[in-house]
């Protein structure tokens, strides 16, 4: 049995074997700056499983009952920072100007479903964040362009005939269990401003939940990226902070199914330090007071 304290020597050409089945798995790519990490994080799933070798630990993870600790390796590699709003230029562009834009847009059709994607959503402060958005400016939206409907009693968060759907998904089941739950500890919340708080959370000691109301906007789905099997027609998809994670080739397959997966004249918004340069002529850049987001490009026959 491994002891705690032990290091289990790992070789290269073993480090190269667990990078190309992680790589196949899940497009997440360990160069050699990274193989550090990759190792550590070796280290703790051998231990966790009671092994010694790295072979093994390799023939459990290639083995048909190794996909639970697959699932457990995958979770270990990704650094599941997140906060709510998050890089606020980007969220002031897709508050201010992408969602009433697309707001006109929808009404002018009598289309009335609107669909987002959090992909890579971790604990969920990025989905709610974008819920609390979306209920704030169809509400401001309403004020200024009254529907011929009957306001329900209670007034409900969305109005009618408004539908909204925000799917979130991750590669992490640990951290989508979390994001379901939807409690945060007050040390959080400090993004959140007051107003905000009030309408969208109930406090409960030292901790905060997010309101039903909110909370019934958002799906939370396991999706692997590497996978064609992701969510169709979406209006607005963010993911951010996740392509840092992939080669070139992997990016550039990721940002082709994001093209497939949005609806005509639909966003993309990625990570502050990413961008799609490079990748894929298909999107045109959109940029309002250093907020970024990209714009799927239609091709008109």
């Amino acid at each position: 049995m491994a002891t705690s304290s032990v290091q289990i020597q790992v070789t290269e050409a073993e480090l190269k074997l667990l990078q190309t089945l992680i790589y196949q798995e899940c497009g997440m790519y360990f160069d050699e700056r990274r193989a550090h990490f990759l190792q550590d994080r070796l280290q703790r799933r051998l231990k966790a499983c009671g092994l010694d070798t790295f072979y093994s630990y390799y023939r459990v993870l290639t083995s048909h009952q190794g996909r639970p600790e697959l699932a457990l390796l995958v979770e270990n590699l990704t650094v599941n920072e997140t906060s709510f709003f998050r890089n606020k230029p980007q969220l002031d562009l897709f508050h201010r100007t992408i969602l009433e834009e697309l707001l006109h847009r929808k009404q002018d059709r009598r289309d009335w479903s609107l669909r987002f994607w959090s992909a890579g959503c971790s604990t969920g402060q990025e989905p709610y964040t974008m819920a609390m958005l979306i209920a704030d400016a169809l509400a401001y939206y309403y004020l200024r362009n009254p529907l011929p409907f009957e306001m329900p009693s209670p007034k409900p968060l969305i109005p009618p005939p408004w539908k909204v759907e925000i799917l979130a998904s991750d590669i992490n089941y640990s951290v989508l269990r979390t994001a379901q739950e939807a409690v945060y500890p007050d040390d959080q919340m400090e993004p959140v401003d007051y107003a905000y708080r009030l309408r969208y959370f109930d406090k409960a000691g030292d901790r905060y939940n997010v309101k039903q109301s909110l909370k019934q906007l958002v799906h939370f789905d396991f999706h692997n990226l590497k996978t064609e099997f992701l969510p169709q027609r979406n209006d607005v998809i963010f993911c951010r902070n996740v392509m840092i994670y992939f080669d070139e080739a992997e990016q550039k397959r990721l940002v082709e199914k994001f093209y497939r997966c949005l609806n005509p004249e639909g966003y993309l918004f990625i990570g502050h330090a990413e961008s799609l340069f490079g990748l894929s002529d298909r999107f045109r850049m959109v940029h309002v007071n250093n907020g970024t987001a990209y714009q799927r490009i239609e091709v008109h026959s």
